[in-house]
């Protein structure tokens, strides 16, 4: 890539002052697994200029408005997260977008607060976690939102949360859990027919969207065997989804994803700041590194301006960071560059051709 700021980073996630407070009074310290990390708007800023990143949609991580058992707290905590978030886009237009919470899973609040953030406040879609208090995506009595998302075309972006019932000791969530949650929404949401029945809605899935794309056939077999639809229409349906690449651009990873998803499906994300910089820079230069021209430029931005037309013309940057940013994104680029080729090496692994 050149110095440019060229990327449109679909998963990156804020923590307000006031949502960290509330967390911290429900004994809520860590996410995933992992410590809750710091954030300022002026970070995300720093982070996307060394990153080469022009836009950022942002979003609430697990566990969103779920820590609240009163449905009114959880309700307001949405409604005032998502008054942040606008806010934070139409003080930078030009740089940030961002996916509304919704107090999931209350299905009447959630519809209520889409509604508002889609008509009223120009949200680019809205996050809905995996599962929330091990309610999936997916389950029974659900249609209200999906009708009121499918009547406005609505982008959905599905992160994971952690799995209905204890951790293994060993094995942080955001490790494997979070993959698992993830794939168990999808076959869910496939299972049911929700995008047979609202194929309006574009669902984005986390971390290029769990084990989906591996286990795919697999999984399309079950749904066969248990409704007995083709599987070919059930391969159909998982292939409809999009895909974000936040710490999934491996060599590994990434070329069972591109081979799986439909062209123009696959869309850049760095999961910053719960991924540090260092996390975002090897996956990203694994991008880099691993893509012919075209699939990259299609990968960091352009299938993501076909999803949302109006950052077609974001990212420019603040005049302040742009020099020093240009100078420490080259040399963070490099050395991030010599280690993902290092371990690559070491794998014995083949850049994709």
């Amino acid at each position: 890539m050149t110095g440019q700021l060229t990327r449109i980073d679909v998963h990156q996630h804020i923590l307000p002052p006031f949502y960290r407070a509330l967390l911290a009074e429900a004994g809520v310290t860590a996410a995933g697994g992992r410590a809750l990390p710091a954030w300022t708007p002026e970070s995300a800023l720093d982070q996307m200029d060394l990153l080469g990143t022009a836009v950022a949609l942002l979003s609430v991580s697990t566990p969103g408005t779920s820590f609240f058992t009163s449905p009114t707290e959880a309700g307001d905590l949405a409604r005032q997260l998502n008054d942040y978030a606008a806010g934070l886009a139409a003080e930078h237009p030009t740089r940030f977008g961002y996916f509304a919470t919704l107090p999931m899973p209350d299905i009447a609040a959630a519809t209520t607060e889409a509604r508002r953030v889609l008509d009223e406040l120009s949200a680019d879609g809205v996050t809905l976690l995996a599962n929330s208090n091990g309610d999936y995506l997916g389950g029974p009595d659900q249609d209200a939102l999906w009708q009121a998302l499918d009547e406005r075309a609505a982008v959905v972006f599905v992160h994971p949360a952690d799995l209905p019932g204890p951790a293994i000791d060993g094995i942080p969530p955001f490790a494997a859990d979070f993959l698992l949650d993830t794939t168990r929404a999808a076959y869910l949401l496939v299972r049911t027919g929700v995008l047979r029945r609202y194929p309006r809605i574009r669902f984005v899935l986390s971390h290029a969207g769990g084990f989906l794309p591996y286990a795919s056939h697999r999984m399309a077999l079950a749904i066969a065997a248990d409704t007995a639809r083709s599987p070919l229409d059930i391969l159909d349906d998982f292939r409809t989804f999009y895909f974000d690449t936040a710490l999934s651009s491996s060599p590994a990873a990434l070329p069972t994803l591109l081979a799986f998803a439909r062209p123009g499906r696959v869309l850049f994300g760095s999961d910053w700041p719960f991924a540090p910089i260092p996390a975002g820079q090897y996956f990203a230069n694994g991008i880099d590194t691993c893509l012919e021209l075209g699939q990259l430029r299609a990968v960091n931005r352009t299938n993501a301006e076909a999803l949302f037309p109006r950052l077609a013309n974001g990212g420019t940057p603040d005049p302040d960071h742009r020099v020093a940013a240009r100078l420490q994104r080259a040399a963070q680029r490099s050395a991030a560059r010599f280690f993902f080729r290092l371990v690559q090496s070491g794998n014995g692994e083949k850049q994709i051709p």
